[in-house]
Formats: C-alpha cells, structure tokens, sequence
C-alpha cells in the first residue's frame, strides 16, 4: 500500500519510530495489540479504560481514544464536565440520551458499553468505528453508486425502524451522524437529540435538528409525528447518496425554510426512476400521508437485494445505573495523573494505525484539496513554537478568537449564515523528532463550512507544511519516504 505512490506503510512506519528497522506484519500487529498510545505528560485511566487522545469534541462534550484493558478492546470515550451539565441545565438530556442508548441494542446503532461518573465528569463507555462517518464517503466519491446508496439506505431504515419500534425518535438524522465501520456496516449516532416517549403524549413539539434535514411539520410549531419526522430526513439523506448534494439548501433560513415546507425541490435527469419514485413518497410535505416504514420496506426499488437486518438485540434495560452516575460516587473510578504541558504529545504506531484504520497511513498525511474530511491532518517541520504561533497569526488574521492551551488550539468565531458558532480545535503531536502532525478537527458549526475554512487556513499555513518533494531534517529518513 504505497504512499505518494512508492512508499510502504512499513517503510513509513520505520520513520515514524526514527529507528530506520522495518517491522513484519506479525510484528506490527504484536506491537499494536500489547500497547497502548504514549503520551509524554498525561496518563489518565478510568476503571479498567486507558484514555488516550481526543478525537471528537463538540460544544459540551469530547470523544476520547481508550482501550479496555481487560479485553484490549478499542473504545470510544464520550467525556462529559458535571459543571457545565450543571450550568446549561442539561442532566435530563444527557440522561436521556445514555437511556436511550441502552434500550436500542441494533447491529445499526453504535454500542453503549458502558456509563461512569467521577466526582468532576461523566464517562460515556461507546463503541469505536473505524470507517469515518458517511459524509466522508460521500465527499470522497462525490455520489455514491444506486447499488451502494441502496445498501446503506436500507441498513439506515433498518436501525430506525428498530428505534421507533422502541418509542425512539432521532430527530437529527444526517449523514455526519451514520458511521461506517470496518465491515462497511452502517451505525446511527449521536442520540442528544432524540425523544423518548411519554404517558398520554402522541405528538412532540420541540423544533430541532439540522435545517437541510429537518421535516416541514417540525417548522410549524404545532406538534408532529416524531416517526414521521425521521423517515422524512432519511428521505434527504438518500437523495444526498444518490445525488452528492442536498435537495434543500439556501444561504439565509427563511428561504430554506419555504422550499422545505412545500417540498420544493428537482432531480438531475440521469436519476434513477425507481429511487424517484420511493422518494416522491418519502419526500411528501403532509406527514399524514408520506410513506411509512412498512411502505418503504415493501417498495421494489428498496427489496432489490435486500436482507432484513430487523431485529434488535435484547440487553439489560435497566436504567438504575444511569441515574446513579449523576449521583456522588467514590473517586476510585476514576485515577489521574497529569504534568503541565510543556512539549506536544507524541504518537506511536498503535495510536497511528487505529487512526488511520488499517495499514494505509497515507490517511495521516493527506491533505488533497478536493478530499477535506471533518477531522484533517498535516505534516511540518518547523519547530513546534513556530506552528503554533503560524496558526494563531492566521486564525487572527481571519477574525477568528483564539484560545490556547500548550499545544492544542481552539479557534471560535460565527457560523457563515449566523445561526451558530463555528469552532475548530487544532492539536500539534511529535511523530518522529524535529516532525510534526497537526490534528485540524470541527468542534462546531456546519461540516461543508469546515471544508472551505480548512482549504483557506492551509492555503495561508502553506509556508509551514511539509511537501513530498521538500528534505526532512534527517536526509537518511527522507530517503525512505521518497523514490
């Protein structure tokens, strides 16, 4: 598996570990299984997890790298301050989202394995899925094949059904928030938004989810069919696979708004017939009478190749335990240890080759224009101080604020339309001595929004990011990375 057409995963490998060996592949998956990402100034564990770096972070939460080390199984950590819980009033949701999470158990659902609390922080124990979320995929491939789009479309109905079958609404269905895993199965995310149901209560009147997604009878503030809803963004999110861009989509709100409402919106002549036809049914305004799921199911463009996935798993339902970690619990849990940060974190091949999901390390290093994911890396050889202090130049430069802490940088500054914030958060790690990867991740705001700042940010940082053709400071480790 080359990288810049002639280098091997092991070759960069070597680099990395700046031993100048090549390491077998028994070797490398010996070495990956018995160790755990090194970080220089941080060692934190949480019961039996070891944490290692972010690779998410949102407004109130950060998703953490972790390994089980009972089982040695790769996890994700959702970390969630009891402070700001507090400040923003958020216990109900947060409990209900863990809640909710627990009672759908579905092969098309991200796992909950398990909740912890310390006294300062609520741990979200998830599954880890390697393959990125959809919208990746979509990106990279610009549409995706009516075989493919088919195939994902049906798993997503699947997982809903088996959610609305428990009383669970999404409500923020989108393909930021399905992921793929390394079997190329679908996993629906991100429940912070959904609803559970209530005694006496039929219809939901909250307004939320992602304006290109949300359904015309959400607008209208008057109560809606939460079933309904989801089945009205699974719609949008098929015409996104099929098509490569949104059906709804207008730079100011009321515009938007208006053309979802009367559904307002056309098909590119080389479109499939049957796909049409499904979504002329699910893409109907009248909640009353758009296609339900059992209609869906039955429609002979989503039977073609069909093999039912219906069936949830049955789990532990309980929820005791989820009201217990809002309670105060002893600190054993929970055993941290931390230094000031003085240097950037390092990486080792481990971490690498989880991150990179597989062999191809070229993922670590790829920063191709017309393939911009929500998280981005690049490579510099310029002294650690000097990056930082070339990004924080230019995030001021483009209006942005700045908050730094060490080596890792956050930059807060409005979404385009003005509806919310939009945050990136940028972390320096040390691969190799004197070489530097920059983590780029989304924290807020809208992900095609990030693809543009991302290809304006590095256009300005280009003075600091390594090129193929340019030497490394060690001319023998450049030998091993070019022909």
């Amino acid at each position: 598996m080359p990288f810049y057409t002639c280098v091997s995963p092991k070759k960069l490998i070597a680099f990395l570990r700046s031993d100048h060996r090549f390491l077998s592949l028994p070797q490398l998956r010996s070495h990956a299984s018995s160790s755990m990402l090194t970080m220089k100034k941080v060692t934190k564990k949480v019961g039996k997890y070891e944490i290692g770096r972010t690779i998410g972070e949102g407004t109130f939460a950060k998703v953490k790298f972790a390994k089980n080390t009972k089982t040695g199984e790769v996890v994700a950590v959702k970390v969630l301050a009891k402070s700001t819980i507090l400040k923003h009033k958020m216990v109900d949701q947060i409990k209900r989202e863990i809640s909710i999470m627990k009672i759908v158990r579905h092969p098309n659902i991200v796992r909950l394995h398990e909740v912890l609390s310390s006294h300062t922080k609520i741990y979200i124990i998830l599954e880890f899925v390697t393959g990125g979320e959809l919208f990746d995929r979509i990106v990279h491939k610009r549409k995706l094949s009516e075989k493919e789009a088919r195939g994902y479309f049906q798993q997503l109905i699947d997982a809903v059904a088996h959610c609305h079958s428990k009383g669970v609404y999404h409500r923020d269905l989108k393909p930021e928030n399905l992921l793929i895993d390394s079997k190329e199965r679908l996993k629906v995310s991100d429940f912070g938004l959904s609803a559970l149901p209530q005694e006496g209560v039929e219809l939901l009147y909250t307004t939320c989810g992602t304006p290109n997604y949300i359904a015309p009878e959400v607008l209208r503030k008057r109560g809606y069919d939460g079933g309904a809803a989801d089945i009205w963004s699974c719609g949008v999110i098929l015409y996104v696979l099929l098509t490569g861009y949104l059906p709804f989509e207008e730079s100011d709100l009321p515009t938007l708004y208006k053309k979802v409402s009367a559904a307002e919106f056309s098909y590119p002549f080389w479109f499939a017939s049957g796909a049409k036809s499904l979504l002329d049914k699910i893409l109907d305004p009248n909640p009353q009478t758009r296609i339900r799921i059992d209609g869906i199911r039955e429609h002979p463009w989503f039977q073609m190749n069909y093999v039912s996935i219906s069936q949830g798993e049955e789990g532990d339902a309980s929820l005791d335990d989820v009201r217990a970690v809002f309670d105060d619990i002893e600190d054993e849990y929970v055993m941290e240890r931390s230094e000031e940060k003085v240097a950037p974190l390092t990486m080792n091949v481990f971490e690498m080759i989880t991150l990179s999901q597989g062999l191809n390390l070229s993922a670590l290093f790829d920063r191709r224009q017309d393939h911009v994911r929500r998280q981005t890396r690049f490579v510099s050889c310029k002294p650690a101080k000097d990056i930082i202090s070339a990004i924080t130049t230019v995030a001021e430069l483009l209006g942005f604020k700045v908050i730094r802490r060490g080596y890792k940088t956050r930059l807060e500054g409005a979404s385009v339309n003005r509806a919310g914030q939009f945050a990136v958060v940028l972390e320096v790690y040390e691969v190799a001595t004197s070489i530097f990867m920059v983590d780029v991740r989304k924290a807020a705001g809208d992900t095609l929004e990030y693809h543009k700042f991302y290809k304006d940010f590095c256009g300005k940082l280009d003075h600091i990011i390594w090129k193929p053709k340019e030497g490394l400071p060690n001319s023998s480790i450049y030998k091993t990375m070019t022909c």
